[in-house]
């Protein structure tokens, strides 16, 4: 959609030559626009919180010289809402995505279906590099605990216990 475009085109301004974090990030979108394909729920908040989930990594590290998760949440929201603001993306879907920006570590205060596909779009990401040296076995009850889709499961039974 040419919201999503948008969306990439300023994610992509704002982290400039960090292609970690772009190619995270558009990872992180490829799952969320499969498991919303199955799990339903309102297409552009899902776009937007994949494209802008860790849109506050620079400037945690910038403030606080760490990208840790807490400070993601703290720096995320503000910047994701201007973003969004800019591309005129209605208030109450720039309110939810930025309470998805702003608990994407840590679940707290929040359980939409928007936030649950964030969370395990992000976690089919960071899990080789969360559980390197996991087992089948433990990988299956870490996916059984974390993951919070039954689409997400699925996926990451098909991705990491080959």
């Amino acid at each position: 959609t040419p919201l999503r475009e948008r969306l990439i085109k300023s994610m992509k301004d704002l982290f400039g030559v960090d292609k970690k974090r772009i190619s995270h990030a558009l990872s992180v979108l490829e799952h969320a626009e499969y498991l919303q394909s199955i799990e339903g729920g309102d297409e552009d908040v899902v776009v937007a919180a994949a494209v802008l989930h860790d849109i506050g990594i620079h400037e945690a590290e910038r403030k606080y010289d760490s990208s840790a998760g807490k400070y993601q949440e703290i720096e995320g929201p503000p910047i994701a809402r201007e973003i969004m603001e800019e591309l005129g993306i209605d208030e109450e879907r720039i309110v939810h995505v930025c309470r998805i920006v702003g608990s994407h570590h840590s679940a707290r205060d929040i359980d939409t279906l928007e936030f649950r596909i964030l969370w395990d779009s992000d976690w089919l990401v960071n899990m080789p590099d969360a559980f390197p040296d996991a087992d089948a076995e433990k990988l299956r009850s870490r996916i059984e605990r974390i993951f919070k889709t039954d689409s997400g499961k699925k996926r990451a039974s098909e991705l990491f216990l080959k």
